[in-house]
């Protein structure tokens, strides 16, 4: 039988008689993510696991290690690897010399895995990546965390030409970013979260952008579980919030669901709630009174005196760690900059392997904002600075991001400039139209039934 069927967090698993293809595999009642912040809200069945480990196929997305679990990824050797063609190739650099078979996946091009399967992979500046797969006629667009930037366009060309179209996206309250924000009087940030956004709106958006006739809801499997971070599960989505405002003719398709290429009948299989215990954050190599030592502090102001944008629009960088701050000066303005409120183990652990954003994400991390209103608001964009362009992309320089940036241009054509125009956009919205007002709403509308 040629079928699709989604489990865990963001996995995909593509059959055409036997199993097939698997995207993200990441296995987190097994394997936390995020310095064990992280695990999966429901467990994989059995036999979808037997399935994922039956693949020859194993496409990870992006370096997230709720997608690519450094645990997880060890079950794949001896499978052939796919993966988008980032510039800097970080993934492709890590895992290859480690044994593991990978392939690079031309970016734009369709790539045939057998006669009634092939997949079509797109690059994102934001080293993320989009999967379309034609499984017998069907195209399902796999968005995961990547959304349609630089791209919307240019899927929805490829749509127009399927009866039948799926899209597969991150959705939510949006609390599977960095939520644990402070302003400089020490009051906790309300997330976007907290009132709850329309989740369908979100899920007609994307279907607009994309040209796909229904949605099925991936990559929004997560919980918290350490006790310095569980705090965040009040922002996380429950299933009942994917139909609300929802739009007349986007058909929603049930989460952990199968669907029969040939018929295209839906199938649901059950999957069991997985109900966390705290964990304490010493479990994961963490001790919120461990100081730093005088190597530790030389690494992180190593670390980010190679990054340009931030040290030249930034004024500071101060870490608080077990109890002491260590101060990182900069060239921009004195009055604008950030302290991060972390512990020494997982710290040093991000700066050793370059994985800075898994402390943004774990959300145990307190960061505090000085002379800025978000931390990624231009001109230095903090965590695409360190996290996507730097750390991942190898651009540090300005000059290195500005080619990095032109590369991607390229590659998107048009969709480059109108994802721009949208980014210009949300700034203005955020700053004079608060979200999820009717202003707000209606000029969102506007954007996505222009693009």
């Amino acid at each position: 039988m040629q079928k699709v069927a989604t489990t865990g967090n963001a996995t995909i698993i593509v059959y055409d008689g036997t199993p097939l293809l698997a995207t993200d595999p990441w296995i987190g009642d097994e394997e936390p993510a995020y310095f064990g912040s992280w695990v999966l809200t429901h467990r994989i069945p059995q036999n979808l696991k037997d399935d994922i480990a039956a693949c020859p196929y194993i496409w990870f997305s992006h370096g997230h290690p709720d997608h690519l679990n450094p645990a997880s990824i060890e079950r794949y050797k001896g499978k052939k690897i796919l993966l988008a063609d980032h510039v800097g190739s970080r993934i492709h650099r890590d895992i290859a010399p480690n044994g593991f078979d990978v392939t690079i996946l031309p970016d734009r091009k369709w790539v045939t895995l057998t006669d009634k399967v092939k997949v079509h992979c797109i690059t994102t500046r934001i080293q993320d990546s989009v999967l379309l797969v034609d499984a017998g006629g069907r195209l399902f667009i796999n968005l995961n965390d990547a959304g349609t930037r630089d791209c919307s366009r240019y899927i929805r060309g490829i749509t127009k030409h399927y009866r039948d179209s799926y899209v597969l996206a991150l959705s939510g309250y949006g609390d599977a970013d960095m939520i644990n924000i402070f302003d400089e009087s020490g009051k906790f940030v309300l997330p976007r979260a907290a009132r709850r956004p329309s989740v369908g709106a979100q899920i007609t958006n994307l279907c607009r952008a994309t040209g796909a006739r229904a949605f099925i809801p991936s990559s929004s499997f997560h919980q918290y579980q350490r006790e310095d971070s569980i705090w965040a599960q009040a922002y996380t989505t429950p299933f009942d919030a994917f139909r609300h405002g929802l739009s007349p003719g986007v058909e929603l398709i049930p989460p952990f669901s199968s669907v029969d290429c040939r018929t295209g009948a839906v199938d649901s299989q059950p999957h069991e709630e997985l109900v966390v215990t705290p964990r304490p954050a010493s479990e994961y190599g963490d001790n919120w009174s461990d100081q730093l030592e005088p190597k530790d502090v030389a690494a992180i102001e190593a670390y980010f005196s190679r990054k340009e944008p931030v040290r030249r629009h930034f004024g500071f960088v101060t870490f608080k760690v077990g109890g002491r701050e260590h101060t990182i000066r900069m060239e921009g303005r004195k009055d604008r900059g950030v302290t991060f409120a972390v512990p020494r183990g997982s710290l040093m652990t991000s700066i050793d392997y370059r994985i800075f954003d898994d402390l943004l994400i774990g959300n145990f991390m307190k960061t505090t904002l000085h002379g800025l209103d978000e931390l990624n608001a231009p001109p230095a964009e903090f965590n695409y600075s360190v996290a996507k362009y730097a750390d991942n992309g190898r651009a540090e320089t300005e000059a290195e991001v500005a080619a990095y940036l032109a590369e991607y241009r390229r590659r998107a054509g048009i969709d480059y400039i109108l994802s721009g125009l949208e980014d210009q956009s949300r700034n203005f919205l955020t700053r004079f139209a608060k979200q999820d007002t009717p202003l707000y709403k209606m000029m969102k509308q506007l954007y996505v039934s222009l693009r």
